[in-house]
């Protein structure tokens, strides 16, 4: 005869208080059964027993009706007997006379409110099945590799998913880790004709020049020191082509230029900024009026550098 350890509470189960709502109930049983569901754990005995126990609490606790129940009666909340009397003991109906019944598959499927006869196999099939057809879809997860160009301008791309091609349509402005979710286009329930969601995350294959800063793009621009010392216009490459680009006097290595709107395709719209990080790039091989200049300018020049370094003590 089974006893009050033959049982286990359905909010545990579910990972959620006894004062969670109906969304917190919903949400966690979705969580889980994504989780635990046969697809995702082939041949996983203990995964598929979870399973059946998510799918029992959450049918008592996704209903109001047998949520009160429930809550009022514990476990014989659907028994025969128990109606307004409240439970003996003040055990909250944990403890309670099996007698009645034949055998536990018995009682199990009267607790369920399910037909009492055994299956041929004297086992849980009869309500199994009714929680497996019940049981969400599984969602599948796939990446998608774009170029530069295609992310930056959109593309359609064709994916071939079994024997199934499908025209996928990638707006402008996908980044690294963004998702598409294509509906109905996952793997489909082996216990029913429904399919789960596929999502797509966005790969975006490495460029050699632009590189991706929040909603911005970055890019390295050298100069050569006399540009740096007396400022320029030089020509900047982005997105749409080449503009021009104003160089202040006395810029540093490293420093950022914004170019305003020439950055990244925004999804909502419009534009990211373009960020030129200036890097002051040294001659190798002079001409012989380049190097009598640059040593009038060592033997001429008052600028120190370093002279902070100058205080620097151990």
């Amino acid at each position: 005869m089974p006893t009050a350890t033959d049982f286990k509470d359905y909010y545990p189960i579910l990972g959620v208080s006894k004062t969670a709502t109906p969304e917190e109930i919903k949400r966690a049983y979705r969580k889980l059964a994504r989780k635990y569901h046969p697809d995702l754990n082939p041949g996983d005995k203990d995964a598929e027993t979870k399973f059946k126990e998510l799918n029992e609490a959450n049918e008592v606790l996704s209903d109001p009706e047998k949520r009160q129940k429930y809550d009022r009666f514990g476990q014989h909340w659907n028994h025969p007997g128990y109606t307004e009397a409240p439970p003996p003991n003040g055990t909250n109906g944990a403890t309670g006379d099996f007698d009645q019944y034949g055998d536990f598959d018995s009682f199990i499927n009267d607790l369920l409110g399910r037909s009492r006869g055994k299956t041929p196999s004297g086992g849980f099939d009869d309500f199994n099945g009714g929680f497996r057809s019940q049981a969400p879809a599984p969602d599948t997860e796939a990446a998608i590799a774009l170029t530069f160009s295609e992310a930056f301008h959109g593309v359609q791309k064709r994916l071939q998913l079994d024997e199934e091609t499908i025209n996928v349509r990638i707006p402008a402005g996908a980044k690294p880790g963004s998702r598409i979710r294509l509906k109905g286009k996952g793997l489909p329930s082996p216990f029913s004709q429904q399919r789960g969601d596929l999502y797509l995350t966005i790969e975006v294959l490495t460029h050699p020049f632009y590189r991706f800063e929040g909603d911005n793009l970055l890019c390295d621009i050298p100069i050569r020191p006399d540009e740096a010392v007396l400022g320029a216009e030089i020509s900047v490459p982005t997105p749409d082509g080449s503009v021009t680009m104003k160089i202040p006097k006395g810029v540093r290595s490293g420093q950022s230029l914004r170019l305003r709107g020439k950055g990244w395709t925004l999804p909502k719209g419009g534009r990211g900024d373009l960020f030129a990080k200036l890097q002051i790039v040294t001659p190798q091989n002079l001409s012989a009026i380049e190097q009598e200049y640059y040593e009038k300018i060592q033997a001429n020049t008052s600028f120190n550098p370093r002279t902070q370094l100058e205080e620097i003590k151990l």
